[in-house]
């Protein structure tokens, strides 16, 4: 039998600022400079609730938490590219797309507060949920861009996850079907390099995650994801082109966990703190502050205002959480559903009752 050969494929790569913040001019995205700079006080504003938060768990102030220190420019990046009508499926890690798209940052305490309410999105803004599951918001995603596609709506789903939740079958489902049914989705992957405490070389033996996309059909990208123009840049094509009927797209950004994977966590038996400190040399704060200091944008004053203004917003934000009622017994059962079901009814009843 003759052998049987595998077409050769290549994995496009996009960086346009290098780790010193040197530009590419010829692949920088057209953004103006106070879109630059709205750029850079989101990814001081996620750092500064990120470190709060961190902080509220170790004085037992918060639950279980998930830090997103490093992985800033990989969400702030995607999310600046989408529009108020698109439509985001977050994990429980996109804290910094979840501020980009205007969550209030007093809700995020909240959920992390252990209150379920904190995941009530206002109405004005096309958010789902955080999930916990590991994978299942790319199905979500998917179902969502079929539905646009049968009701002839323009609107994008965006979705994130990890590189280890690129090895689910939920993620491998739901790109497989958004290339079938040619939904309007944007599947982003966060390679932080570390599934839990399994690095991605033992967890998948593909060379890229974004190769991944070959199979199904649908566009793949790789982008550096501590370069937010970079992200950007890719993100803003991707949705553009998933909203003009040209297919979905796996974008892959290469980043870098610098925390635990949450406050139950501890890295250090896994993985070398020379590790951890060559990828803080690769900060996406600090590249990009080098950047806006060469096109006269930043400066130590500014920088200073920035972290003042996001440390006062997210003060006021601890503030309204700590201030917000406990939730009353049963409550919960309220947010099952849009419209609670008989059984959901009789339960919340049994329950309340046996309180009596």
């Amino acid at each position: 039998m003759p052998k049987k050969t595998v077409a050769e494929f290549k994995v496009e790569w996009i960086q346009v600022l290098d780790e010193n913040g040197k530009c590419d001019e010829a692949l920088a995205p057209k953004l103006s400079e106070a879109e630059l700079k709205k750029l850079y006080e989101l990814m001081v504003l996620t750092r500064a609730f990120d470190e709060k938060a961190f902080k509220l768990q170790r004085q037992g102030r918060l639950g279980t938490y998930a830090q997103c220190l490093g992985q800033e420019a990989s969400q702030v990046g995607a999310a600046f590219a989408m529009k108020n009508e698109d439509w985001l499926f977050p994990t429980y890690r996109d804290h910094g797309a979840s501020i980009a798209r205007g969550i209030p940052i007093a809700k995020l305490f909240q959920y992390w507060g252990g209150d379920e309410r904190g995941n009530a999105i206002p109405e004005e803004i096309n958010n789902l949920p955080v999930a916990i599951p590991v994978g299942t918001q790319a199905l979500h995603a998917t179902g969502f861009g079929m539905a646009m596609n049968i009701m002839k709506k323009k609107s994008v789903g965006v979705t994130f996850f990890g590189d280890g939740a690129s090895s689910t079958g939920d993620v491998q489902i739901a790109m497989n079907f958004a290339g079938v049914f040619n939904a309007p989705v944007v599947f982003v992957c966060e390679n932080n390099q570390y599934a839990i405490s399994v690095p991605k070389k033992k967890q998948t033996n593909s060379q890229t995650i974004a190769q991944k996309a070959i199979a199904h059909g649908i566009n793949g990208i790789q982008v550096d994801g501590n370069d937010v123009l970079a992200v950007y840049s890719a993100a803003k094509k991707a949705v553009e082109e998933a909203r003009s009927g040209k297919g979905p797209t796996l974008i892959e950004c290469l980043t870098y966990r610098l925390g635990e994977h949450t406050t139950a966590d501890d890295s250090k038996k896994y993985r070398s703190e020379s590790e951890v400190q060559e990828w803080r040399k690769k900060d996406p704060i600090a590249r990009y502050e080098k950047f806006l200091a060469g096109k006269g944008l930043w400066n130590e004053e500014y920088a200073k205002k920035a972290a003042e203004e996001a440390s006062a917003k997210v003060e006021s934000a601890v503030s309204e959480y700590e201030k917000i009622p406990l939730p009353s017994p049963g409550e919960f059962f309220d947010y099952v559903y849009a419209k609670p079901t008989q059984e959901i009814s009789e339960q919340k009843k049994e329950f309340l009752e046996s309180l009596k």
